[in-house]
């Protein structure tokens, strides 16, 4: 069963770390962009340690992040946000994710760090993991001074459902892919296509996130990359005609 004991193992596991461990931000770039290659990567490494300990729906309520401010307001969004008060930071738990505000607010659009709580202290206090911090994984004693707030990890989305007797799954279904029309679809697109619009109601209708506009935009790349990560395919966010024909015959999970 996963949960904050797990989160936290994996964390103290990275302690010593530094200059940008590419186990950390190569896995993110590889999943969302080599932009990130270059990104700061405290968020980063949140989100490694929740993958890596089982923990990804509890910790990563919105998904994964790198940008502290989305991760903090999608903890907002579930309810399970706290003011880094000292009152409120009395009542924190290890494993919760704490936010970090260098210039001494609560605003949730000024934080600039994040991390992990591992111990609370008391009066205001408390001990955290944390990555990017002089460019490496450490511990850091921390006070509300610089706390905007923390979220609390709903650690029972990631408990595994009652195991139920096996049920045959049905066949998973292929469809023989349409001749590929050309030209590859890519960003930035020249102009609107029939081409691009047919692949993205392709795309939607298997179940992804996808407006079906006919134009290539950086929506439509991400999912392309993330389409091409999941079927082994080389990832260059490119629909040439390998990627269009796994579009129809690889299974529809």
């Amino acid at each position: 069963m996963a949960g904050p004991t797990d989160l936290l193992k994996v964390a103290r596991a990275d302690i010593g770390l530094s200059g940008r461990p590419n186990k950390i931000t190569k896995e993110y770039a590889n999943r969302h962009g080599d932009a990130f290659l270059r990104a700061a990567w405290c968020d980063m490494a949140i989100t490694y340690w929740a993958r890596h300990s089982g923990n990804a729906s509890a910790v990563l309520p919105g998904g994964d992040r790198a940008y502290t401010v989305w991760h903090a307001q999608d903890f907002q969004k579930a309810k399970r946000w706290y003011t880094g008060t000292v009152a409120n930071l009395k009542k924190a738990k290890p494993g919760d994710i704490v936010f970090f505000d260098w210039g001494a607010t609560n605003s949730v659009g000024a934080i600039d760090h994040v991390g992990i709580i591992e111990k609370v202290l008391g009066d205001g206090r408390i001990q955290t993991i944390e990555a990017n911090t002089s460019d490496a994984v450490k511990r850091r004693v921390r006070d509300a001074s610089t706390v905007a707030g923390y979220g609390r990890p709903d650690w029972e989305l990631d408990t595994p459902a009652p195991s139920k007797p096996a049920t045959p799954k049905p066949k998973p279904k292929t469809e023989k892919a349409p001749a590929f029309p050309g030209p590859m679809l890519q960003y930035p697109p020249l102009r609107k296509t029939e081409t691009c619009r047919k692949w993205q109601q392709r795309m939607k209708d298997r179940g992804w996130d996808i407006a079906v506009d006919g134009w290539y935009g950086p929506a439509s790349k991400t999912v392309c990359r993330r389409f091409q990560a999941e079927k082994g395919l080389s990832v260059d966010g490119i629909v040439g005609p390998n990627t269009w024909r796994a579009t129809w015959e690889s299974p529809v999970t």
